[in-house]
């Protein structure tokens, strides 16, 4: 995968992150990497990046990337191709594979808002592999599960009540 390529899934995975529904823009990054990091790369610059006409990012950039889409810096590279296969890969690689691989879940069944903010809320989970592990834990346990989606059920229903502060 492509420095582009892997910049474009994390607008995609930050925008549903965000409650936006749907991936943020070039801009809006842009923006928001200006009002929240303080950092300034442009539209431009991003669009260039993407399109794989800038294929090389200074430290600085790749570190202000890295920290709004919360991913290593070392992510932040175009994938090695034609490379003698490597020894079994370490758990944060296969984490990001996964991560990838449930926001593209997310956007084949965007249609279903609940299902698509679950697989993208699992993948931004610092330990999503951990988060799948404990779900299949969960369904095993019939019981267990018939419970936990009754008091679901149940708390959604209710009103939500607001707090005052004293």
């Amino acid at each position: 995968m492509t420095l582009g390529e892997k910049l474009s899934r994390l607008r995609t995975l930050e925008g549903y992150a965000r409650g936006l529904d749907r991936e943020m823009t070039q801009v809006e990054v842009s923006k928001t990497l200006r009002e929240e990091l303080g950092g300034g790369i442009s539209q431009a610059y991003l669009s260039q990046i993407e399109r794989g006409k800038r294929r090389h990012l200074t430290s600085d950039t790749r570190a202000l990337l890295a920290r709004f889409f919360r991913v290593h810096p070392g992510h932040l590279v175009d994938d090695l191709e034609d490379v003698a296969p490597l020894p079994p890969r370490q758990r944060h690689d296969i984490d990001d594979e996964l991560d990838l691989w449930l926001v593209d879940g997310s956007e084949k069944f965007g249609h279903d808002r609940e299902l698509s903010r679950a697989l993208v809320a699992i993948a931004r989970h610092e330990n999503s592999r951990d988060c799948l592990r404990l779900l299949a834990s969960i369904v095993d346990n019939h019981r267990l599960i018939d419970h936990l989606l009754e008091s679901f059920t149940l708390s959604e229903s209710r009103p939500k009540r607001r707090r005052h502060r004293s």
